[in-house]
């Protein structure tokens, strides 16, 4: 039977709790990981977005609200960053580390097997070239801003600056020696 959405209003805790449970329902041994500590809240914080506070069932499942301060802060990005009681930021981090949303299973029971598959590897391919895209972007404006434009030095032509810098700074420090003993 599939799950109902409650009557709750939709909010963004609502929202990521309906995906973060929809992964938690497929990975029970997780749901049993997590129940050891029903009645936490935690704190979901990921940029851009506002933050959500959730609390853990008895299940092992997230409901949205809950109490300040929260038991574990959860900093969601391109590395996983858990604070706050130990034993639940270490249970938090692990789980972060090995749990996945498996989207081709879920795109399969849509579309099917082969075309969910199709659609996985084409959004993969998208992803690298939007990665590869971004970071040759990045070294062309690089390059502009250090050939082109001379927004930027190169440290080789730096280091020499600073290097004649001295040299000059030693050269007046002797020439005020001199200076002085002619006095």
């Amino acid at each position: 039977m599939r799950p109902t959405l409650s009557d709750a209003k939709a909010t963004p805790a609502v929202a990521f709790c309906f995906f973060a449970n929809h992964v938690l329902d497929g990975a029970g041994w997780a749901r049993s990981r997590l129940a050891r500590f029903a009645g936490r809240t935690l704190e979901f914080r990921a940029p851009l977005l506002p933050a959500v506070l959730v609390t853990l069932t008895p299940q092992g499942r997230l409901e949205p609200g809950g109490a300040e301060p929260p038991g574990a802060v959860v900093f969601l990005g391109p590395k996983t960053k858990v604070s706050g009681e130990p034993q639940l930021a270490a249970e938090l981090e692990e789980l972060s580390r090995i749990l996945r949303w498996d989207v081709e299973e879920d795109l399969s029971r849509v579309v099917g097997d082969v075309l969910a598959h199709r659609a996985v590897e084409a959004g993969r391919a998208l992803w690298r070239w939007q990665v590869d895209a971004a970071g040759r972007l990045g070294e062309a404006m690089g390059a502009y801003a250090v050939d082109e434009a001379r927004f930027v030095v190169r440290r080789p032509e730096l280091t020499a600056l600073a290097e004649g810098i001295e040299r000059l700074s030693q050269a007046l420090v002797e020439l005020e020696q001199r200076v002085a003993r002619l006095d």
